[in-house]
């Protein structure tokens, strides 16, 4: 597959929210990195860890789903800019803390690579600061 089918594929899978599906399209080793401050969120934020691996992909997108209101959840890409295998999506999340009932809005980019068409990095900016709040962790 070519990045952009993959990149679309990708959109496809996490708009219908199997993150088990989601994950088949990551290759069995991930370089993962999310762009969060130092600090200890597993309590409040659960998914902000490290991942290096397809299961840990999945558990990623598990818990996100686990921990927001799945009516309250909506995505808004303003962009989608592919380069070689290099795809750079821009967009807002706008969810609901689970835990909290506290709605936040967080602009981010992610930055995904595909190799032979499956995801073999994935870098995401966010507006750690709003989820954190929403959480109850700031």
């Amino acid at each position: 597959m070519s990045t952009r089918t993959t990149i679309d594929e990708f959109l496809r899978r996490s708009a219908e929210g199997d993150p088990e599906r989601i994950a088949a399209l990551y290759a069995d080793e991930v370089e993962w990195m999310l762009d969060w401050p130092d600090g200890d969120y597993a309590d409040t934020v659960p998914w902000i860890r490290h991942r290096s691996t397809r299961a840990g992909v999945a558990e990623h997108f598990r818990l996100i789903a686990e921990h927001h209101v799945p009516q309250e959840s909506t995505t808004t890409l303003t962009a989608v800019l592919v380069d070689g295998g290099d795809a750079v999506l821009l967009g807002e999340f706008r969810n609901t803390a689970k835990p909290t009932g506290r709605r936040y809005t967080a602009a981010f980019a992610l930055h995904l690579t595909v190799t032979d068409g499956l995801i073999t990095r994935h870098h995401v900016y966010e507006d750690s600061l709003a989820v954190a709040r929403a959480f109850g962790a700031a």
